[in-house]
C-alpha cells in the first residue's frame, strides 16, 4: 500500500472561512498567550492560521492514504508563510494541493500545500506546508518537488537571543485546545485511547506546542508585534505532556533571504520536542 501519487499537483476547489474575533480570542486563551492584540480581537495569533484550513487539508490528505494507515498518521512538520497578518473580519479563501511524497524505510512523508487569499481583495494571506508522516508505510515511490527547507544552521548556536522562554502546559490544556481549535484527535483527551495506541498517556497537540513557541518568537524577535512575523516553521520531534514546561531558545540566524531569521528549539523535561524551528521577521 502506498500514497496515491497520481493526485499530486491537483488543486481543490476553494473553500471559505471567516475569521471571527471570539474564535481568535479563545484560541489565544487556549494556548496561554496573553498578547494584548489577541486578547482585544485585533489580530489572530499566527498559528490560528491552521484552524481555517485544517479540516479541508485533512480530508484531502486522507483520500490519498490507504484506510488501513489512518491511525498511523502523525504531524511531522508545519511551515507557515504569512503574506499579511491575520485579522478578525477577514474571509480566508483556501485551496489545497497534494504537493510531494517522500518514501523512507520507517514510513512515508506526504506534504500538503494550502494557499489562502483574502476573499474580498484577492490578495495572498497565508501559504502553508503540512508534512504528514505515515508510520510503517514504506511502499510506493517518491514524487513531487522539494518543500522549502528550514534546517537549523549550526553556527547560529553561537548567537543565542535572550534567556529561554518558558511556557507551562496546564493539566487541562489539551481539552481547552481541542475546543478552541476543533482538533478532536482522541490521543489528546482520552487517556485510555492514548495508552491503547502505545502512548504513556494524553499528549499535547503539536500545533498547540507550536503556538506556544510562537510566543517566544513574537516576544523576543518581534518586540511583541506579531505583524512583523513573516514565516514560522517547526519539526515536531517528541511528545509534550500536560503538567510540564516548554522552554524555547532562540538563536540569531542572520539575514540569509533578506529578512532577519531566527532558529529555535524547544525542550520539555530535558527532551527536545521541537527541532528545526525557523522564523523570519520583517
Amino acid at each position: 500500500m502506498a500514497v496515491d501519487i497520481s493526485q499530486l499537483g491537483k488543486t481543490s476547489e476553494p473553500f471559505d472561512f471567516t475569521i471571527e474575533a471570539d474564535r481568535t480570542i479563545a484560541y489565544a486563551a487556549a494556548t496561554n498567550d496573553a498578547n494584548p492584540d489577541y486578547a482585544a480581537g485585533v489580530l489572530a495569533p499566527p498559528v490560528f492560521g491552521v484552524v481555517p484550513v485544517f479540516g479541508a487539508m485533512g480530508a484531502s490528505s486522507a483520500g490519498l492514504i490507504p484506510q488501513d494507515y489512518l491511525f498511523f498518521i502523525v504531524h511531522g512538520e508545519q511551515d507557515m508563510h504569512f503574506h499579511q497578518p491575520l485579522q478578525p473580519g477577514q474571509t480566508m479563501s483556501t485551496t489545497v494541493t497534494p504537493y510531494s511524497v517522500r518514501v523512507g524505510g520507517s514510513g512515508t512523508r506526504l506534504v500538503m500545500k494550502t494557499e489562502s487569499v483574502d476573499k474580498a481583495s484577492g490578495e495572498p494571506l497565508l501559504t502553508q506546508y503540512f508534512t504528514i508522516f505515515v508510520r510503517t508505510m514504506n511502499d510506493g515511490e517518491s514524487a513531487g518537488p522539494e518543500k522549502p527547507g528550514h534546517d537549523f544552521p549550526d553556527d547560529a548556536r553561537n548567537r543565542p537571543v535572550g534567556d529561554p522562554f518558558v511556557i507551562h502546559v496546564d493539566d487541562d490544556q489539551t481539552f481547552r485546545y481541542r475546543d478552541a481549535s476543533g482538533d478532536q484527535m482522541p490521543i489528546h483527551v482520552d487517556e485510555e485511547f492514548a495508552k491503547n495506541v502505545g502512548l504513556p498517556g494524553i499528549i499535547a497537540h503539536g500545533l498547540c506546542t507550536m503556538a506556544m513557541t510562537s510566543q517566544a518568537v513574537v516576544q523576543q524577535a518581534c518586540g511583541g508585534d506579531a505583524t512583523k512575523l513573516r514565516r514560522l516553521a517547526v519539526r515536531f520531534a517528541s511528545n509534550v505532556f500536560p503538567g510540564n514546561d516548554v522552554e524555547v531558545q532562540l538563536y540569531d540566524a542572520g539575514e540569509p533571504g533578506g529578512r532577519h531569521a531566527y532558529a529555535f528549539e524547544a525542550t520539555s523535561k530535558g527532551e527536545v520536542v521541537v527541532k528545526n524551528g525557523w522564523a523570519e521577521v520583517e
